[in-house]
């Protein structure tokens, strides 16, 4: 799926380029956060081939994410585990604490909703490009 076609195609409005945390992302994000209040939500989509780095979602108490893929095809991956792919109804609980990347398929548009668990204390460690 190219991306003129996800945008077609997509329920939620794909928003505009993901400048603020573009260094942590190999290639072209975009971002339209969906809720701010109560539990986070924001609708990320990928240009083919993009990723993020390996990050962790950290807590001290709850805290996480939740992905629910919308559209195009994508991967997921945790640290010292094969990657998964990730096509459109398919949903990852990420518990806080674990080390993963997130993103499209070479030759496929992605999207998915990205949902903060709500937390205690929590933060995104940002950490290195996936090889």
């Amino acid at each position: 799926m190219d991306l003129k076609t996800l945008k077609e195609e997509s329920i939620f409005e794909v928003g505009g380029e993901n400048v603020n945390y573009a260094q942590y992302f190999e290639g072209t994000s975009y971002l339209n956060m969906l809720s701010l209040e109560g539990v986070v939500i924001g609708n990320v989509t990928f240009e083919p081939g993009c990723r993020n780095h390996w990050h962790i979602h950290k807590a001290e108490k709850g805290g996480g994410q939740i992905l629910l893929v919308t559209a195009g095809r994508g991967f997921y991956q945790e640290w010292g585990k094969p990657a998964r792919e990730l096509k459109p109804g398919d949903v990852v609980n990420i518990p806080a604490g674990v080390k993963h990347w997130h993103g499209a398929a070479k030759d496929s548009a992605f999207q998915h909703l990205a949902i903060e668990v709500p937390g205690e204390g929590t933060s995104t460690e940002w950490c290195e490009p996936v090889d």
